[in-house]
C-alpha cells in the first residue's frame, strides 16, 4: 500500500523551557522527560511515525544540545530527525516560522513537544485538502482542569469564527489539541517579526483566512503541570508499558 505519509513533514516544538514543572528538579528539557521508562518525544514521534510518516522536524531552544545530542545518537529507525534551532526564545509561531527553509513538503504537521494526543493524521488531512484550508486545528470537546487550552468555536462550515487562548471557560466551547495542519502558504500571513505566538498573536488574527478546525482529537494528555505530568505517567505506565 501507498504511504501517503512520506513525504509530508511533521514539526514539533520542543523549545519551551517547562517552567512549572521546575519543581520537579528533573534538569532535562520538558519534552524529553521519562514517562514510562522512555522520552515523551520519543512516544510522539514513535505514534506519528507509526502512520508512516519519514521526516521529523524538531524546533530546539531550551536546552537544545541535549535533545539533539540524543536523537543523533539514536539508532536508525526508518525515518529521519531534522534540527531547527532558535538562539533566542521565538515562541510558537515564531519556531514554526524559523523551520520555514527546512519543511519541504506543501502541506506539514504541527505537533507539541510537551503534549500526546490521538487521532488519525489520514482524516485530518483528508478534511484539510477537502476544506481547501490553510490551517486546520484539531480540536477536542472539553473536559476536565481546561482552564489552560485555548477555545474555539466554529459555524456550521467548520470554519474557526472565535480562538480564544487559556481564558478558562472552555467547558462552554472546544478546545485546542495543540495539533495542526498547515499549508506553506500560511508562511505568507505571519507577522514580520521573528518572535510570536501561534495561540496570541497568530490564530485569532487569521481568522477568516482559511482556518478551520476538526473536532476527532481523542485521548489527550500534555505535560505542564506536575499534577498532568503524574497523570502522563500512570497512562502510559499502563497501557504502553
Amino acid at each position: 500500500m501507498d504511504n501517503p505519509f512520506k513525504h509530508i513533514d511533521v514539526f514539533i516544538l520542543c523549545g519551551g523551557f517547562g517552567k512549572r514543572l521546575k519543581k520537579l528538579n528533573l534538569n532535562v528539557p520538558k519534552p524529553m522527560i521519562k514517562i514510562g521508562g522512555r522520552p515523551f518525544l520519543d512516544r510522539i514521534i514513535a505514534y506519528m511515525a507509526n502512520f508512516g510518516f519519514r521526516r521529523f522536524i524538531l524546533g530546539l531552544g531550551y536546552k537544545a544540545d541535549f535533545i539533539e545530542k540524543y536523537y543523533s545518537n539514536k539508532p536508525e529507525e526508518g525515518f529521519k530527525i531534522i534540527f531547527s534551532h532558535e538562539k533566542n526564545p521565538l515562541g510558537t509561531g515564531g519556531a514554526v516560522k524559523n523551520a520555514k527553509k527546512l519543511i519541504g513538503s506543501r502541506r506539514f504537521f504541527v505537533l507539541n513537544g510537551d503534549s500526546f494526543c490521538q487521532f488519525n493524521p489520514r482524516d485530518l488531512l483528508s478534511f484539510h485538502r477537502r476544506k481547501k484550508a490553510l490551517a486546520t486545528i484539531l480540536l477536542k470537546r472539553p473536559a476536565e482542569d481546561v482552564k489552560d487550552y485555548g477555545e474555539v468555536k466554529l459555524d456550521g462550515a467548520s470554519r474557526i469564527i472565535s480562538f480564544q487562548e487559556k481564558n478558562g471557560n472552555a467547558k462552554k466551547y472546544l478546545i485546542n489539541s495543540g495539533v495542526y495542519v498547515f499549508d506553506k502558504k500560511i508562511f505568507n500571513l505571519m507577522p514580520c517579526r521573528d518572535s510570536f505566538s501561534l495561540e496570541y498573536d497568530f490564530f485569532p488574527n487569521v481568522i477568516g483566512n482559511g482556518l478551520f478546525g476538526r473536532i476527532s482529537c481523542g485521548y489527550f494528555i500534555d505535560i505542564g503541570t506536575p499534577k498532568r505530568y503524574f497523570k502522563a505517567k500512570r497512562h502510559f505506565g499502563k497501557v504502553l508499558g
